[in-house]
């Protein structure tokens, strides 16, 4: 009696292995056919029962899915290349466990072909303020291809566009976390015929001017992109009610740069909503020792100060806006202000 279950469950076993040979099969003739989606109805088909098959039929299964979603992506099913991108990598693990690699390196150019097309997708995203999308997309072309770190810079920047908040702390603190600097060397000479400035690499530049089709090379360096990390995963804290995180990320930010007179403000609006007015002062005084002819800062530690009634510093700040700015109305409205507050306080 056992023999015959032994026999029976082989019986069942070559069967569901002939079931998906036929359903693999279907699918590739769909897709020759250019019917991707019928190729990934027989795919689906077989789903649940691929993982009892071998190696070697399981990497073709998953090569198939992976085409027939990537085609659908390209065709427009944005959604798709998810699907694509888990198949491309499902490929890749089953053959190096097995120890073959028939399929890997088809899967390995799809991916590289699929990151390209991501970037292009968010590119267009990006141009009609579907800014999540795009999000989206610029974070799956930085899986494909880590080293372009770039890809997760413009995927956290597209979801701050797309006021999708924690989605974009999440890629921040990925930057952070990696030590993304995001600076840059452009290489440059004037064409001697145009008088133009030319962009090019540092070889082919130097070639040029050697042979005298250019002149005057020059190296310019874009800015680190650190600062702006730190203080955006600050200024994402604020935004997201989490005050604790908000004051440990100004820290973190001020110590990477700390002549941005901006993050001495951003923290001391936050202390103020806070309800700490004495370190708001605090910091304001600060901001205005680094931009000592900032009328805007001068004018907030007046009205702080009128607030929590010193007077005396009020009206010597609203004198020092005034100073740089005569015109500023509301520094000239605030000042009189504490001349009549003052006057009622001698009438009391």
């Amino acid at each position: 009696m056992k023999t015959k279950v032994l026999i029976l469950l082989a019986i069942g076993i070559s069967t569901m292995g002939f079931a998906q040979k036929d359903e693999i099969k279907a699918a590739e003739k769909a897709m020759k056919s250019g019917d991707a989606a019928a190729a990934l109805a027989a795919l689906e088909s077989a789903a649940s029962t691929i993982g009892a098959a071998d190696e070697k039929l399981q990497a073709q299964y998953y090569a198939d899915l992976g085409n027939a979603n990537y085609d659908l992506a390209q065709k427009g099913d944005a959604s798709k290349f998810k699907a694509a991108l888990d198949a491309y990598n499902k490929v890749i693990s089953v053959e190096e466990a097995s120890g073959k690699a028939k399929y890997t390196s088809v899967a390995q150019e799809k991916m590289s072909q699929m990151t390209a097309d991501l970037v292009n997708a968010a590119v267009e995203d990006n141009n009609n303020q579907k800014y999540a999308e795009a999000a989206d997309k610029l974070y799956m072309s930085y899986k494909l291809s880590p080293k372009d770190t770039v890809y997760l810079y413009y995927a956290a920047s597209s979801a701050v566009n797309g006021q999708e908040y924690e989605k974009a702390l999440d890629y921040y603190n990925e930057l952070k976390d990696i030590n993304y600097d995001g600076s840059d060397v452009t290489f440059t000479a004037v064409n001697v015929e145009t008088g133009e400035t030319e962009t090019m690499d540092k070889a082919t530049r130097d070639l040029y001017v050697k042979a005298g089709t250019h002149k005057d090379p020059k190296e310019e360096k874009s800015p680190s992109k650190k600062p702006e990390i730190v203080k955006n995963i600050a200024l994402i804290y604020q935004q997201l009610g989490n005050n604790d995180k908000a004051l440990e990320a100004y820290t973190d930010a001020r110590a990477e740069n700390p002549e941005d007179v901006n993050l001495v403000l951003g923290e001391a609006n936050l202390y103020y909503t806070m309800g700490d007015k004495g370190k708001f002062k605090e910091l304001m005084s600060e901001a205005s020792n680094m931009a000592p002819d900032n009328p805007d800062l001068l004018y907030n530690i007046g009205v702080i100060n009128m607030e929590q009634g010193n007077m005396e510093a009020a009206r010597d700040a609203y004198k020092k806006a005034l100073s740089v700015d005569p015109g500023y109305i509301n520094a000239l409205l605030n000042l009189s202000t504490t001349y009549i507050k003052k006057g009622r306080s001698l009438k009391k």
